[in-house]
C-alpha cells in the first residue's frame, strides 16, 4: 500500500492516534493542547479526509461516535516525510546533513547514533 502523503495537521492527528490507539473525532480533538486546539469541525473534516487517504479507518461506531484507528504505522509515515524532504536535496542526505551540521542541529552524538544504525544494517547484510 502506497503511504499518502499528509499535511501538518495530518500528520498531527495521526500522531495522536498512534499515541491513544483507536478514539472519536472528539478523542483526538481533546488530544490536543487547549491552547490553540482546532476546532471539532476541523477535526472532523481532517479525519474524514485521512480515511480517504487511507492514513484511518473506522473499527467500529458507538451511538453517533465513530471510532478511527490508524491504517499506516508511524514509521513509514515518518519514512515518507523524510523522503519527501529529501527529494527537495536533491534525493541524497548530504546537502541536508551539512545543513544540519552548520546550523548546530547535529551533534556527535547524533552521528555516532547513525553510525550505530549503520553498523547494524552492514550486519543484517543490508547496503549502505
Amino acid at each position: 500500500m502506497a503511504i499518502p502523503k499528509l499535511t501538518t495537521l495530518e500528520l498531527r492527528i495521526m500522531e495522536a492516534v498512534w499515541k491513544h490507539g483507536a478514539c472519536s473525532v472528539r478523542e483526538i480533538q481533546e488530544a490536543f493542547p487547549a491552547a490553540g486546539r482546532p476546532a471539532y469541525t476541523t477535526i472532523q473534516t481532517t479525519v474524514y479526509r485521512l480515511e480517504t487517504k487511507k492514513a484511518l479507518r473506522r473499527v467500529k461506531k458507538i451511538s453517533n461516535a465513530h471510532i478511527f484507528e490508524a491504517s499506516i504505522s508511524p514509521h513509514a509515515a515518518r519514512g515518507k516525510l523524510i523522503d519527501e524532504l529529501l527529494s527537495l536535496f536533491g534525493g541524497g542526505p548530504s546537502l541536508l546533513m551539512a545543513h544540519m551540521i552548520e546550523t548546530g542541529k547535529l551533534t556527535k552524538e547524533d552521528i555516532a547514533e547513525a553510525e550505530e544504525v549503520l553498523a547494524k544494517h552492514k550486519r543484517k547484510g543490508k547496503s549502505e
